[in-house]
């Protein structure tokens, strides 16, 4: 095996989906400044949150509901409404 190839930041991580709450524990080596304890456990790992996973997204669940966190569905219905009403006139 080669040696120093992998990474030095290799560890255990808790991962946090933002849009239900749903925690992973995961090896992994990315970066994160944020601690926490898990739920499951109660030990403390670096925390990376999530904004869509396995756990939330509609594909996995089979539940569709909207993940816009960022109002676009609703500009773009407010944009749409504003120009029925102008061809209206």
């Amino acid at each position: 095996m080669k040696k120093d190839i992998h990474p030095k930041d290799y560890r255990k991580v808790l991962f946090i989906d933002n849009s239900n709450g749903s925690e992973f524990i995961i090896a992994s080596a990315v970066a994160s400044k944020e601690k926490g304890k898990a739920k499951k456990d109660g030990v403390e790992y670096p925390i990376f949150r999530l904004e869509v996973s396995s756990a939330s997204h509609p594909f996995y669940t089979g539940n569709e509901k909207s993940l816009d966190t960022a109002g676009r569905a609703e500009k773009f219905k407010a944009r749409v409404a504003k120009a029925k009403a102008k061809s209206a006139k």
